[in-house]
């Protein structure tokens, strides 16, 4: 039999995106400081994971007076450092909405080997620009409706309305963080999660947001991977 046979399959991508608001009120009560820890935290944690099934690619929308790739969509283990996220301005969702649909879109950036990606969308206010049309865009495109779709919303000014219509998990339509810790804790419960999926022999399977190993909070199963 020919070694050809036994050639290892090469790591499929697993696209996670996080599309975090970056308005002047994220400066308030620590809020920006928590997520950018909660980065830091869940980039380390997945660059140290195995890639035999699964290589977790990580990028940064942030939308705080503009829209803007903060971070390229990236292999975690070549990450070295990440740039701090800096709170001001408006909440442009809209602009947002487009620079994801065009990055989730593009088979150059994730081919169509990938898992299917995990977008997480929070806020703690209200869109500031006239976002619906590009809103609709990014929730109905063809990837997008694939993907999942995770929504946090962050005090109690965020617009829960709109937070609530982004997530595609029927069980667990919205998770709310009260205060700065609680964005830490959402987010070591996503990075369990996904890191935990990606090393299964069932990377297809669903996964489970699991809040009981890490203090108070509930189970939530979610739909994950699938090919596009």
């Amino acid at each position: 039999m020919s070694l050809n046979k036994f050639v290892a399959n090469k790591a499929r991508p697993l696209p996670v995106i996080i599309m975090a608001d970056t308005s002047g009120s994220m400066s308030v009560d620590g809020k920006i400081d928590s997520l950018n820890q909660s980065l830091r935290d869940m980039i380390k944690s997945f660059s140290q994971e195995g890639r035999s099934r699964a290589e977790i690619n990580v990028a940064i929308i942030t939308f705080g007076g503009q829209a803007e790739v903060h971070l390229k969509l990236t292999p975690a283990y070549q990450i070295e450092q990440m740039q701090e996220l800096n709170a001001n301005g408006g909440t442009p969702l809209g602009e947002a909405c487009l620079l994801a649909k065009k990055l989730i879109e593009d088979k150059n950036i994730i081919s169509s080997r990938a898992y299917r990606p995990v977008i997480i969308l929070l806020s703690d206010g209200h869109p500031t620009d006239d976002y619906s049309a590009a809103y609709s865009e990014l929730v109905n495109s063809e990837r997008a409706q694939k993907a999942t779709r995770l929504a946090l919303s962050i005090g109690a000014d965020a617009d829960d309305s709109v937070l609530g219509d982004f997530s595609n998990d029927i069980e667990a339509p919205l998770f709310h963080a009260k205060n700065a810790n609680e964005i830490h804790r959402f987010f070591r419960a996503v990075t369990m999660s996904v890191a935990n999926h990606s090393k299964s022999q069932t990377p297809n399977q669903p996964i489970k947001l699991d809040f009981a190993e890490i203090g108070e909070g509930e189970l939530v199963e979610d739909d994950f991977d699938l090919d596009f």
